[in-house]
């Protein structure tokens, strides 16, 4: 090799090279995008991050990970040439060619260590950018339809959402990345290697039949046959890999519920329980890993065994040569390296099978996902009609999930300054109704009108509390609020020991009672302000004196405002002008109080 003219033949060489690579893979990429399952499952869920019309950097990116992919691939082939003439000058005992062979790898090392800082550089920021597109339009859309909660009623049915958010998104790009760059690696090592292997090797006779050019050949039907069988041994991984992360999540997921109820659990000392539940979901974790290991063991036995084999089999091969005096050891040496990178290429695809069943499970996983996403969004849920000065119900009927009547052809005005209390028996869809009217109930007809947006406020028995400071718990949903309206409505709720902890930020509801996160809850409709409020016993953690102060303040404070109260104590009425009695298959009854 003239290592003098070697600049700008790696120049033209990477040129042309990179022009077909990036064509090929262009129409690689949309042949599988069409033709196969996990192809389509890709482009659904990442499609949008590669298209020219959002922004023109993510195929610049490819473009760069692919050029310093093949950059990577022409500097195995200049290190191969390398091996062979510092290999022969060693057996040449050629001192001047043996110290030039040491400087040059002093220069392809170096550019070799600028190469590869710079490609996981890339690498690494297209990964960030990536991650970051995807996690935001995952949860946009998760969050934008709703579908948090409304995908308990959609199919397919999906556990363990926080994982597909927060695990699978990465893992989908950064094997993806793997693959698709490993897929190319492996084509042009293949190709390029392929052509060294072919000016090394001679003829060889097999069974009686003299096969020119016999290195190639042999590495080819080696690995070609050490793959079929990779594929039999390792096909049952994809669903092994899928069980996997199913069992773990659900285990994550009771160990998780364990400390949000720490306090139920040890008043009920439900620890054994807990325990025989925590074991059961661990044994399926444990008994799919045992599976998965005695699966993952054969495979990789078998690669190993195969890999082995490869590290001689050069060398017995180029021995006799050798010996004889036709080749020189710098021979030998290159033909080793070059049997070794078109053995690892071909090999890609044996090697590469676990992952790539980590990542068709990973693929089925998101794209359930966003099957539920799309689906739990299609759900027919109640239409309901902004009316800014009324709460009004025509016809409206709620029924079960299973098609059963909680509330049959409800008629009913709510005016401003006007409250309703809702009650009934246990079961006669209270709560369910209130739903409906915030619009998350998918199983009802007829037509509702009420205030929207920041104009309407719901109360459930157990108030939500969002991580973050007192005055952010406070002002939820709304953003901020003032020191002094807050320590007024903290002092008007009977929380007045908290106004000194307003910007203290942990996770309050580890911290205040059940009676207290209640009061807290109605220190928001204070601090917002709605038009019409919806209390699903709101106060059921509270003595009746307590519950008695806080329904009067908010008729003290809100006396335009709309109630709307679920509740079973008789002292609510006091504070509402209706009525309404639920009763059993859909009956109802409205009457003043």
């Amino acid at each position: 090799m003239n290592w003098n003219q070697e600049l700008l033949n790696s120049a033209v060489w990477l040129g042309k090279t990179f022009a077909i690579t990036l064509v090929v893979f262009v129409l690689v990429m949309a042949v599988l995008a069409r033709t196969t399952v996990w192809g389509r499952q890709f482009w659904s869920l990442s499609g949008g991050y590669f298209s020219p019309k959002r922004s023109w950097r993510p195929l610049l990116g490819v473009a760069l990970l692919l050029l310093f992919t093949l950059f990577s691939v022409r500097m195995n082939v200049l290190f191969s040439y390398w091996y062979n003439e510092f290999y022969s000058a060693l057996q040449a005992l050629d001192q001047p060619k043996f110290w030039f062979s040491l400087n040059l790898f002093g220069i392809l090392a170096a550019i070799h260590v600028v190469r590869a800082l710079v490609a996981s550089y890339i690498r690494s920021a297209f990964t960030i950018h990536w991650r970051q597109w995807l996690n935001d339009r995952t949860v946009s859309e998760w969050l934008g339809g709703q579908s948090y909660y409304l995908g308990r009623f959609a199919e397919p049915s999906v556990d363990n959402p926080d994982q597909r958010i927060q695990q699978d998104v990465t893992s989908l790009i950064t094997t993806t990345l793997t693959l698709a760059l490993g897929l190319v690696s492996a084509v042009v090592s293949m190709y390029e290697f392929t052509g060294i292997l072919w000016n090394l090797s001679a003829s060889m006779t097999v069974f009686g039949t003299e096969v020119p050019r016999a290195m190639v050949f042999l590495v080819y039907v080696y690995v070609i046959a050490a793959s079929v069988f990779a594929f039999r041994i390792g096909r049952p991984l994809i669903e092994l890999n899928f069980l996997n992360e199913k069992f773990t999540a659900n285990y994550r997921y009771l160990l998780v519920r364990m400390r949000e109820y720490g306090e139920s659990i040890a008043l009920y000392r439900g620890e054994e329980v807990e325990r025989r539940g925590l074991l059961k979901s661990f044994s399926a974790v444990i008994g799919n890993a045992w599976d998965t290991l005695w699966r993952s063991l054969k495979l990789d036995g078998y690669n190993l065994v195969i890999s082995q084999i490869a590290v001689i089999f050069p060398f017995i091969i180029q021995a006799p040569r050798l010996f004889a005096g036709t080749i020189k050891l710098g021979d030998v040496m290159q033909t080793s390296q070059a049997f070794g990178q078109v053995e690892d290429a071909l090999s890609f695809f044996r090697s590469s099978y676990d992952s790539f069943a980590g990542y068709r499970a990973v693929l089925d996983r998101l794209s359930g996902f966003e099957a539920n996403v799309k689906a739990s969004s299609a759900l027919a849920l109640p239409q309901l009609k902004d009316n800014p000065d009324a709460l009004v119900l025509r016809g409206l009927s709620v029924m079960r999930p299973d098609g059963q009547p909680l509330t049959r052809d409800l008629h009913l005005t709510l005016s401003p300054g006007q409250a309703l209390l809702i009650r009934g028996p246990s079961g006669s869809g209270k709560t369910t109704l209130l739903r409906t009217l915030a619009g998350l109930w998918p199983f009802s007809t007829g037509q509702a009108e009420r205030p929207g947006g920041n104009a309407c406020l719901f109360l459930s028995q157990r108030p939500y509390l969002p991580m973050g400071s007192l005055r952010g718990a406070l002002a939820y949903p709304g953003d901020q609020i003032s020191d002094d309206a807050a320590r007024q409505i903290l002092a008007q709720v009977q929380l007045g020991h908290l106004a000194d902890q307003l910007d203290v930020v942990q996770d309050w509801s580890q911290v205040l009672s059940p009676g207290e996160q209640q009061r807290l809850a109605f220190g928001r409709v204070l601090a917002n302000r709605p038009s019409i409020v919806f209390l699903d016993e709101a106060t059921s953690a509270t003595d009746s004196g307590l519950e008695h102060g806080l329904y009067a303040l908010l008729r003290a404070q809100l006396p335009q405002a709309m109630l709307v109260s679920v509740g079973h104590r008789e002292t609510l009425a006091a504070f509402h002008d209706q009525a309404l009695t639920l009763g059993r298959d859909g009956a109802w009854k409205l009457e003043s109080v």
